[in-house]
C-alpha cells in the first residue's frame, strides 16, 4: 500500500475519483496506485503529484532511483535549481520536450542496448517532471534547428510535433523555430544550454562522448543572441509547427 499517496489525498481533500478526473484516468487506476501501490507511469505520476500540490519523489520515492550517467549528474542538478533555461539544439528537440517515442527512437540510435533504453527514456521524462512541471518552473526558451524536425518517423514526428505544440503555449515556455532559408550560423558548431541560477549563469555542451559544465558562458551568450535574432518569433513557430508541410 502506498501510505505517501493515501496521505496526500487525506491532506488535499482530494478524492480517488477527484484525483482520477484531473490526471485523466479511471477511477480504479488510481484506487490500484493506493493499494497494492502500483507504480504509475511517469507523466501520470508527474499529473498525479501537481494535482496533489506535491512532488513526485514525496509520492514515489522509489522509482527515483538515479539512473543517468555519472557526468550528467552535476547538469541534472543544476537544472533543478535554475531560474530560466534556454536550449539550442541542432539535430534533435531538445530532451526536456521530446515524448516518450521520439525518446526511445532517439536513444535506441546510439551504443545502448535494447534492454536500457526504457530505463533512459524514464530517466527522460522523470527530468522533464521534475524541470518544467515543478510548482515554480523556470522560463525555459528553446532554439530548434528546422533539421530537428525534419529527422524521424513520420507518426512519431507528427506526436512530437504535437507536444512542441502544446508545450509552447504554456506561459513559461517560448519555443522558436529556426528555418533553413536562415543560412549558416554559429549554432552549428554544436547544442549547447545557459542556465540562469541564483549562483550565476552555467553553460552545458554536448559531445559524442559525454557533455561538460562551463561558467565562461560569454561566448554562448553571443552565440544565442545571435541564433534568436534569426529564429521565427513564436507565434510564428507555433504556425511553422501547426502546418508542418515537410512530413507525409
Amino acid at each position: 500500500m502506498n501510505q505517501a499517496l493515501r496521505a496526500a489525498l487525506a491532506n488535499s481533500g482530494e478524492t480517488v475519483e477527484s484525483l482520477a478526473e484531473q490526471v485523466g484516468v479511471d477511477p480504479k487506476t488510481v484506487a490500484r496506485w493506493v493499494s497494492p501501490g502500483r507504480v504509475p507511469h511517469p507523466r501520470h505520476r508527474a499529473a498525479a503529484a501537481s494535482a496533489l500540490g506535491l512532488d513526485v519523489e514525496d509520492i514515489w520515492p522509489d522509482v527515483l532511483k538515479r539512473r543517468e550517467p555519472a557526468w550528467l549528474r552535476p547538469w541534472v542538478e543544476t537544472e533543478l535549481q535554475a531560474t530560466a533555461l534556454r536550449a539550442f539544439q541542432v539535430s534533435v528537440i531538445p530532451g526536456l520536450l521530446q515524448t516518450p517515442e521520439y525518446a526511445s527512437l532517439v536513444l535506441s540510435s546510439g551504443l545502448l542496448d535494447a534492454d536500457e533504453v526504457e530505463g533512459y527514456v524514464e530517466t527522460r521524462l522523470r527530468r522533464q517532471a521534475a524541470v518544467l512541471n515543478r510548482r515554480k518552473p523556470p522560463l525555459y526558451i528553446a532554439v530548434i534547428d528546422e533539421c530537428a524536425l525534419r529527422r524521424g518517423e513520420p507518426d512519431i514526428m507528427h506526436r512530437q510535433l504535437d507536444h512542441l505544440i502544446e508545450m509552447a503555449q504554456r506561459s513559461n515556455t517560448f519555443l522558436h523555430v529556426l528555418p533553413l532559408d536562415a543560412g549558416m550560423h554559429p549554432g552549428q558548431a554544436g547544442p549547447f544550454v545557459i542556465a540562469t541560477t541564483e549562483d550565476g549563469d552555467v553553460g552545458y555542451l554536448d559531445d559524442q562522448a559525454s557533455g561538460r559544465l562551463t561558467n565562461e558562458t560569454a561566448p554562448l551568450w553571443a552565440i544565442w543572441d545571435t541564433l534568436r535574432s534569426v529564429a521565427l518569433p513564436r507565434r510564428h513557430t507555433i504556425d511553422f509547427l501547426k502546418a508542418r508541410t515537410w512530413l507525409t
